[in-house]
């Protein structure tokens, strides 16, 4: 798989809800993206909701050989368009179906359940053994291949781990919010793939000179380097940024090239940007709770 993926949320219209302005050319930046050489594509059922997934199964079907689409459920948006957790066992089952629907898929190559593990604010009252049991049950049946968890703390990945093999985990985790660093540990012990959501730190890495100076001597963007720096920090890591932008996902996926040049020393100087030792899952610093907020507020 190639670690630079494609994340689809900025691929609705504003706010993640409904279609964007143009929907023909959010489907160019996706066969692009396949053009290119992406073959992981991160999306849910939240985004619109639904017409992301309905954009990716409209532009991609038949989907290419080795194109492995992950897809979030027990999720949802509120009647005022806030982010919300949506884990009833019935709930997931209806949204895993309306999911394979809108891709135009047989089955789910990849199911995430949404957690509220790592986000401030949210929470769930479902115990996490009944909405898993729905996509065991569904894998079971040949509908989902694989099973992940969004928004994991190490102890509901354990959980999850006594009931199925867990393919993959998505966490918040970037150059300056390093609180699933446990949970990334975890995974590379395991052998599970690690999604970092926010992986440009929505906007709030410029300045930097740990950055910079590395961006300056590669002649790239300080942008190009975070993600590099992502790749570099564990070999678990699949990094998803999004664009609606062709040029900024040429530049993203050229990220791969740029790990290869960043030298030790670099790396060292960006990873002591954060303490990781003091990092704390469900409390990120502050400009990404910030984020999240604008997220939760319908802003993005």
């Amino acid at each position: 798989m190639n670690r630079v993926g494609y994340g689809a949320m900025q691929l609705a219209g504003p706010n993640v809800l409904g279609l964007p302005d143009d929907p023909e050319a959010a489907r160019r930046v996706l066969r692009l993206a396949v053009e290119l050489g992406v073959t992981f594509f991160d999306t849910a059922n939240a985004y619109g909701p639904r017409t992301v997934n309905q954009l990716i199964g409209e532009a991609l079907q038949p989907f290419p050989e080795g194109v492995i689409v992950g897809n979030k459920v027990g999720a949802g948006r509120g009647p005022d368009g806030s982010w919300i957790i949506t884990d009833h066992p019935d709930t997931v089952r209806r949204q895993v179906h309306e999911a394979l629907a809108d891709l135009g898929a047989e089955a789910s190559e990849l199911t995430y359940l949404r957690l509220a593990g790592d986000t401030p604010g949210t929470h769930s009252d479902v115990p996490l053994e009944d909405s898993l049991g729905v996509l065991v049950e569904l894998r079971d049946q040949g509908l989902i291949r694989r099973i992940g968890l969004s928004g994991a703390t190490p102890e509901m990945l354990a959980r999850a781990q006594k009931m199925t093999p867990i393919a993959a985990v998505q966490n918040r985790f970037n150059l300056l919010d390093r609180s699933g660093v446990q949970i990334l540990a975890d995974c590379e012990a395991q052998g599970v793939m690690f999604v970092p959501y926010f992986p440009l730190a929505s906007g709030q890495l410029a300045g930097h000179r740990e950055l910079t100076g590395p961006a300056e001597r590669l002649g790239v963007t300080p942008s190009q380097v975070a993600l590099a720096w992502l790749l570099r920090r564990s070999p678990a890591i699949v990094v998803i940024p999004g664009t609606t932008n062709p040029a900024h996902l040429r530049a993203n996926i050229a990220a791969a090239e740029v790990a290869e040049h960043l030298t030790e020393a670099e790396v060292a100087r960006l990873t002591g940007l954060v303490d990781e030792s003091k990092a704390v899952l469900g409390r990120p610093d502050q400009s990404t709770f910030d984020a999240l907020r604008s997220v939760a507020e319908g802003r993005r």
